[in-house]
């Protein structure tokens, strides 16, 4: 019974709900959304605990926290935050990973040397490899030679990760509306947040993380360039050098976000205690870090007056698995697909497998090739045919985005020769992704909602919070994605 619930959550991202009550009836002038990224919903009670009169223990006393939250699946940092932003899930907006397989894609020009030329069928990364120069913190944003190509109205295109979205975002929406919008995020390739318009910011700014060492130390040094960005937008309307300025903002943005990396690379590297699954001080360290940053946040929106007008939300794109740092395993991913048996055009492997086979009638025999395997790959569940339909993933044989096969390992496995890590996101089990997800402002009665959401909420209620209508979405309506309850 545990098991199909987690399947069903995993392909919708949680229920829809309504909402349980009438919510607040302000209409804010602002919203701030942000994410955590890695911080998971079984994080917050133990900070708070450990730190009572830290800004996240402030911000619960006004605010509703959502306990059992869950982003998207897959985890992946890009369907992550297409979750916040567009209410909806890859089936509908189509952005599966940041690195991934389109049966009607070329690989970029700077790759090949052509323009759609030869079969489609490609890989799809939007990460730092589409910068110009990712050694560089300001890597010079997105070549456009490094992009995926597909067939745009017969023309071969040049993609900008905007363009992989078939729906529209919050910020589209926003801005449409006649109001000012900035995001801050970890490549030049959250350009994703613009939406399809590419229309959707007032101000972008991306600095690439690829630039920096993997070390709790050298993310927070990062991450205080968002924080630096936050607090420019609000307490002087301006935003930092390099940024990415389409509209020159004329005070604090009506909807602005951005992310924070020190916490997921705290657990990637350091983790929790095992057996009492405490903080380790790197992961302690980052938590404070994020901590004061929010606080620094808070009292910069004091500072200018606008505190009592925003709705601050804070989530995470994702978990991170496993929590229990017992549980962590490796496996080769060229042994999943070794294990079909069968001709593998593409294989997305972390704390999951996507697989793309070459010819999809063989899927029964790549199937029965990992299931001969599963022991062995520690395999948890294999998703395909009619159950990958079922479970709202979406059908690959009409729709060029959806891989042939999904294999679920055991939690705690993550395919990858890495050495560098102990957990990963990406994959559809719990600790990957049930995640952070509150929402805070004076006047809201401190509430704690213990009955299944989704991040996909967040955007529609983004909308209705700043008094516009979260019909708006495209990808809320098609999946019927409600507003958060109590609003």
């Amino acid at each position: 019974m545990l098991l199909q619930s987690l399947l069903a959550i995993a392909a919708l991202g949680g229920v829809s709900l309504a909402s349980d009550k009438k919510g607040p009836k302000t209409v804010y002038k602002h919203v701030a959304a942000i994410s955590i990224d890695g911080l998971h919903s079984s994080d917050v009670p133990k900070y708070v605990a450990l730190r009572p009169k830290s800004t996240i223990a402030e911000l619960l006393e006004t605010g509703y926290e959502f306990t059992d939250a869950y982003t998207s699946a897959p985890s992946d940092s890009f369907p992550g935050a297409m979750n916040l932003f567009s209410g909806a899930s890859p089936r509908t907006h189509g952005v599966w990973y940041d690195d991934t397989y389109d049966r009607k894609f070329w690989l970029p020009f700077s790759t090949t040397g052509t323009n759609c030329q030869g079969p489609a069928g490609a890989e799809v990364a939007f990460d730092e490899s589409k910068d110009y120069d990712s050694t560089l913190l300001y890597s010079g944003g997105i070549n456009p030679l490094n992009l995926p190509q597909t067939l745009i109205n017969g023309v071969c295109t040049n993609v900008y990760p905007h363009q992989r979205s078939r729906v529209n975002t919050v910020f589209e929406v926003v801005h449409e509306a006649g109001h000012q919008t900035a995001y801050t995020d970890k490549h030049p390739a959250y350009d994703l947040v613009r939406g399809p318009s590419g229309k959707g910011l007032s101000v972008g700014y991306f600095p690439e993380i690829a630039a920096v060492p993997v070390t709790t130390d050298a993310t927070i040094a990062y991450d205080q360039l968002h924080v630096n960005a936050f607090i420019e937008w609000i307490m002087n309307g301006t935003t930092p050098d390099h940024a990415a300025v389409h509209e020159k903002l004329t005070g604090v943005p009506t909807l602005f976000g951005g992310n924070f990396q020190a916490v997921s690379v705290a657990q990637k590297t350091s983790g929790y205690v095992a057996k009492t699954l405490d903080f380790t001080p790197q992961l302690l360290k980052a938590l404070d870090f994020v901590d004061a940053s929010l606080g620094q946040i808070v009292a910069a929106l004091k500072a200018k007056g606008v505190y009592d007008e925003t709705l601050i939300v804070v989530a995470s794109k994702h978990g991170q698995a496993p929590i229990d740092p017992t549980k962590y395993a490796k496996i080769n991913g060229d042994l999943v697909s070794a294990a079909t048996g069968v001709d593998v055009l593409h294989a997305t492997t972390d704390d999951i497998a996507l697989i793309f086979l070459k010819d999809q009638t063989k899927t029964e025999t790549a199937v029965a090739g990992l299931n001969r395997q599963r022991k062995a790959l520690q395999i948890e569940d294999i998703i395909y045919g009619d159950r990958l339909v079922d479970l709202g993933y979406g059908n690959p044989l009409t729709d060029s985005a959806v891989p042939d096969i999904i294999v679920r390992p055991t939690e705690g496995i993550i395919y990858t020769t890495s050495t560098a890590k102990i957990a990963e996101h990406g994959g559809i089990n719990a600790d990957d992704r049930k995640v952070a997800c509150f929402v805070s402002a004076p006047g809201l009665k401190k509430t704690k909602v213990n009955h299944e959401a989704s991040t996909k909420q967040i955007a529609p209620t983004i909308l209705k919070a700043l008094g516009l209508d979260p019909k708006a979405l495209k990808g809320a309506v098609a999946e019927d994605t409600k507003v958060l309850a109590g609003f």
